[in-house]
């Protein structure tokens, strides 16, 4: 039986008794749970899934072809767009690739402002995906406190750089901009006021019961298969497994600071679940608040920025850098031909990987446990087409 191109679940009695046919439904492209223009196929036997498989490709803008035609320097705001909820990790992507190139030094001013606008980037970035999980899930006022306090370190970002999503702030050779006066003062007095309220999220939402009984065993993700499929980042430290680029591949002046890598315990279920990908992205935040102070404290005087010819045109040759964003560790691949445009530039991100992985994890599940599978996983749309 067929109806608008669907199948839909038939029962007949059989010789074995029951029998039910297997019913496919479609989930998205547009659809509040999918955090963007997402589709899913989703096979199930009545409310079990069989398999819910990705179909990619809604939000293709062919960004990477877009570096060759427009220069170096140029394609900078274009970076913006390969994740929008964590723009500053792409501008430093692309600057750090186009620097080691070049053979270009940054300042180390330059560097600390870097790391400054990127964690305060990825708190921001981890707000949203928890507020949006919690709304998944059902819970509605949770989400208000969560984007109150984004819209904070918004007001931060903009002073910084004049733009509250899309910042466009790094160049090749260090940052835009310096700190605006004040900025120390007020970020400071923003992260005391912040970190009691991570206390207040965790007092509204991570210990309730019903929020805990909805992710707590669902999907959960062993190490061996968190690395089989390249899942990064939250996703990975949530299988337990204690990897970071900051520290394990270091870059900037992160050695220089002292943070910690929160891994999944299986507090209230099984290593790896939908459960210990939530409290990774909320015990993180806290680590990005202690990062931004110790910069605050150290930042020397100096120039923000290297002189760099307009018309970049560095040697012939490849590179790769890695960075950690908030989605885990990105990579972005340039190589030049000796001219002033990149002659191929490849990006990796970790929303392209976690997509594959939705398959494999939703098997077995229940429907409803879908939209918390894909709210853990933390996807950004635009990152998983480029």
């Amino acid at each position: 039986m067929s109806l608008a191109g669907y199948e839909v679940e038939v029962q007949r009695q059989g010789a074995e008794g029951l029998e039910t046919e297997e019913m496919t439904l479609n989930m998205g492209p547009q659809h509040p749970s999918t955090h963007g223009v997402l589709r899913f196929v989703i096979k199930a036997d009545g409310e079990v899934m069989r398999e819910a498989i990705p179909d990619v490709g809604y939000l293709h803008r062919s960004i990477e072809k877009i570096s060759e035609k427009v220069g170096y320097h140029g394609f900078m705001p274009y970076t913006d767009r390969v994740d929008y909820v964590a723009a500053m990790f792409c501008n430093q992507g692309w600057a750090m690739v186009c620097e080691q190139l070049a053979g270009i030094a940054v300042p180390v001013r330059g560097e600390y402002c870097r790391v400054i606008a990127a964690e305060l980037n990825r708190i921001s970035s981890h707000l949203l995906s928890v507020a949006t999980m919690i709304l998944d899930i059902g819970a509605i006022t949770p989400f208000f406190h969560a984007f109150r306090e984004r819209e904070k370190i918004n007001d931060l970002l903009e002073e910084m750089c004049g733009a509250r999503l899309t910042y466009n702030y790094m160049r090749i050779g260090g940052v835009a901009w310096d700190l605006p006066p004040g900025f120390a003062e007020r970020t400071l007095e923003f992260l005391d006021y912040f970190e009691p309220c991570i206390d207040e999220l965790d007092d509204l939402v991570t210990v309730n019961k019903i929020y805990v009984e909805r992710l707590a065993n669902v999907a959960p993700a062993s190490r061996d298969l968190a690395i089989a499929y390249n899942l990064v980042g939250p996703n990975l430290r949530a299988t337990g497994l204690k990897y970071d680029v900051r520290r394990d591949v270091p870059y900037s002046i992160y050695p220089e600071l002292e943070f910690d890598v929160p891994v999944g315990r299986g507090e209230v279920g099984t290593v790896g679940d939908c459960f210990d990908r939530y409290i990774v992205r909320m015990r993180e935040m806290r680590e990005s608040c202690r990062i931004v102070r110790q910069c605050l404290a150290k930042i020397p005087p100096g120039p923000v920025i290297a002189r760099v010819p307009r018309k970049l045109k560095p040697p012939a040759g490849d590179a790769y850098v890695r960075v950690e964003s908030a989605r885990g560790d990105m990579g972005w691949y340039c190589v030049s031909d000796g001219s002033e445009f990149p002659y191929r530039t490849h990006i990796r991100t970790g929303s392209f990987a976690a997509m594959g992985i939705v398959d494999r994890l939703s098997r077995g599940l229940m429907l409803a446990d879908l939209v918390a599978l894909i709210s853990s996983l933390d996807i950004v749309a635009p990152e998983v087409d480029r």
